[in-house]
């Protein structure tokens, strides 16, 4: 029976990382206008399933970091009881943080977890040292390092896009309203009352207004190259996400032996594509709209930047956060922009600061009952 409630905690954990971190990889996509919420979604979607069902062959060693091995004894990883409380405790705070809108690492949540449930179990046999080095410093160091790579980069584009001689336009939105407005009409003996139209133009700047490079680079126009572009590094962002997030929940399932960490994958991948195409509006508005505003240029280097690095970290088996690092890179180029809302990014830190704490609070209560 534990072995079944393991398992439907373990997708409930799936399906909130997917509604919480899914749109992540494409936020830039829809915050800079260039696709809608659907088409952004559905591509993150596609793409995250990817590099869930690559995360089979590529991914072993963040498997065994999130099973907990190496931070508590080898037999309280066989415990079913010690896995459900991990799930479930990442899980709670991972939806109660998608409901207001606020982006939290999953990652963080799990090793939230993974130290309440542990302590409570062990005490003090507990491995502080490998949850400073192999957990806490990636996650730290990340956000801090994509902020800064990608203000240095997208410097460095915008000195390469005038060397080549392309151009950025601002193109302003016009829109026509028409007022009615009663007027007395005199004919032959009679007098009526009508209606006369009358049209303004608004002008929407600051509103609608969108940015756009004129221009060709190898014969191809500007911006249908960098549009192409910011589809390949978002797709980029969302597959290493599936690499890099789908072993974490895996890890708490290697408990189930009759369960394969292939079937285990599938499941995870499956769990997660339902929670961010139900649940991924809040938290995708408060990435793409309310960090900072964007252009094509700048949401492709902020991408591209959190494609590569979440995607090295991915294949070197550090449990990086894929929300750490696409909001740093956001907020890098918001930084250069001098755009950045501080207000939005203020709760956003407040939200990581509160997120292992709670989720290891919720963890240690569950496994306290359970046991």
């Amino acid at each position: 029976m534990i072995l079944i409630v393991l398992f439907i905690v373990a997708s409930f954990l799936a399906y909130s990382n997917g509604a919480n971190d899914n749109f992540k990889g494409v936020a830039t996509l829809f915050g800079s206008g260039t696709t809608n919420y659907k088409g952004a979604i559905t591509w993150a979607t596609i793409t995250t399933f990817l590099g869930s069902v690559a995360a089979i062959y590529l991914a072993d060693t963040l498997v065994k970091n999130f099973s907990g091995k190496g931070l508590v004894p080898n037999e309280l990883i066989q415990d079913p009881n010690f896995a459900v409380a991990i799930a479930l405790g990442a899980g709670i705070t991972v939806f109660l943080a998608t409901r207001i809108g606020m982006p939290i690492s999953t990652t963080h949540s799990l090793v939230g977890a993974l130290f309440g449930s542990g302590v409570v179990a062990v005490g003090s046999a507990f491995n502080f040292a490998k949850l400073g080095n192999t957990f806490l410093m990636p996650l730290i160091v990340s956000p801090l390092m994509a902020a800064v790579v990608s203000l240095v980069v997208y410097m460095l584009f915008r000195r390469l896009r005038i060397a080549l001689g392309v151009s950025k336009k601002t193109y302003v939105y016009v829109s026509e309203e028409t007022k009615l407005t009663p007027q007395l009409q005199k004919k032959d003996d009679s007098v009526a009352v009508g209606l006369v139209g009358q049209k303004t133009t608004k002008l929407s700047i600051g509103e609608r207004n969108e940015e756009r490079y004129e221009g060709h680079f190898l014969g191809i126009k500007a911006q249908k190259l960098l549009d192409y572009a910011h589809y390949l590094s978002a797709g980029v962002v969302s597959f290493a996400r599936g690499l890099n997030d789908t072993p974490k929940i895996v890890g708490l399932l290697l408990v189930i032996q009759s369960l394969g960490i292939e079937w285990g994958m599938i499941a995870v991948a499956l769990a997660m594509a339902i929670g961010g195409i139900i649940n991924a509006k809040k938290v995708g508005h408060t990435v793409a709209k309310k960090i900072t505003p964007m252009n094509h240029g700048q949401g492709f280097t902020a991408n591209l930047i959190t494609g590569l690095l979440v995607t090295t970290a991915s294949i070197h088996g550090m449990p990086v956060s894929t929300t750490h690092v696409s909001v740093g890179s956001i907020f890098g180029i918001g930084t250069v922009t001098k755009k950045a809302d501080v207000k939005t990014v203020r709760n956003i830190l407040l939200s990581w600061l509160l997120t292992l704490p709670v989720a290891a609070l919720f963890s240690a209560l569950i496994y306290w009952l359970l046991k």
